[in-house]
């Protein structure tokens, strides 16, 4: 049973920060999963499939060394009902990402340490309609008591194997994108797929380590209004350890930007990214928040706290679970078309 995991998550947000401000820092783009995997889906380019391909590479070399970090998912659906409600859900995702234009990642994780008016209106809205939703109505999971019937919110530790393992896998990363990037990889298309890959690789260990990618973890965290005894606040230490570092990077490093009195120099760090020639930021501003994005957000939110599910942890999922993966991956792909 799921339980306050401060070490585990606190290591998993710092391998979320380096996935997507290592592909913000070299490759100009925002981590957003929801838009990637729609493309990887939809429109496959060198841009968006090898994102997708790294998430999923990711379970690899846990699934080899840590198997224990994998979560306990829910049973796949076994029968045509199971399926149908998957593939809803599925569809629910699709839409009210499209809709809001982005999800946790985007929004919360990338918009939010960008300090964008509309990713913190995004936010607000999906974050808060969870809650709601996960508090007072079923959820898709019986979330009973913690194991010995302890309350959630104690903290349990990993094992010295487990911690080996993050710890590596954590300052790997940082030597990866902070050292051999920049000294081996050159600007070039070449480049930029294989940081793709790697960064969709960090981002995927990440949600393992962190708990994200466990829909009963999310779900525990959402309902603490309601039944403070299941309560596990690990998912509050991505904010600490995935946001904050974030913000920091691009205040620090990102895009170079001239100061408001436009006299003293430029502010930021860096006029191009690492391994491209232009940033490729969202454009959109408040002005452009219409009734799709606050109903995308709205949807999406409910589905988040109905299921404990967004994009990324749904990718994860669907290689784990083929079987809901094709009717949850339908569902996606119809909620975009739409």
């Amino acid at each position: 049973m799921a339980m306050f995991t401060p070490v585990h998550t606190s290591l998993g947000a710092l391998l979320l920060y380096q996935g997507s401000s290592g592909l913000l820092l070299h490759n100009g783009a925002v981590f957003g999963i929801s838009s990637l995997l729609a493309g990887s889906l939809l429109r496959p380019s060198w841009e968006n499939v090898p994102i997708i391909a790294g998430l999923v590479s990711s379970l690899v070399p846990v699934a080899l060394f840590m198997p224990s970090l994998i979560p306990a998912y829910p049973t796949a659906p076994d029968s045509w009902t199971a399926l149908l409600s998957t593939l809803a859900t599925g569809f629910l995702l699709g839409w009210g990402t499209k809709n809001g234009r982005g999800c946790t990642s985007g929004h919360m994780l990338c918009g939010v340490s960008r300090l964008s008016p509309r990713s913190f209106i995004a936010t607000a809205i999906f974050f808060t309609t969870a809650l709601l939703t996960a508090n007072f109505f079923p959820t898709g999971q019986d979330l009973q008591a913690c194991a010995g019937g302890l309350p959630c919110y104690l903290p349990v530790y990993p094992t010295v194997a487990e911690s080996s393992f993050m710890v590596v896998a954590t300052l790997l990363t940082f030597a990866t994108n902070w050292v051999a990037v920049p000294r081996i990889l050159k600007r070039s298309h070449r480049s930029r797929a294989i940081f793709a890959y790697l960064a969709g690789l960090q981002f995927g260990t990440g949600l393992l380590f962190s708990g994200m990618a466990d829909s009963e973890k999310v779900l525990r965290f959402l309902i603490g209004i309601t039944k403070p005894s299941r309560f596990d606040p690990s998912l509050a230490l991505v904010v600490l350890f995935g946001i904050i570092p974030s913000m920091v990077a691009y205040r620090s490093r990102g895009p170079r930007q001239e100061n408001k009195r436009g006299s003293d120099g430029p502010m930021g760090g860096m006029s191009k990214p690492t391994l491209a020639e232009t940033w490729r930021l969202p454009t959109a501003t408040v002005a452009d928040i219409d009734w799709r994005f606050v109903t995308g957000s709205v949807v999406f939110g409910m589905t988040w706290g109905l299921r404990g599910v967004c994009p990324g942890p749904a990718v994860l999922r669907s290689a784990v679970q083929p079987t809901w993966g094709l009717a949850e991956m339908a569902g996606y792909v119809l909620g975009n078309l739409v």
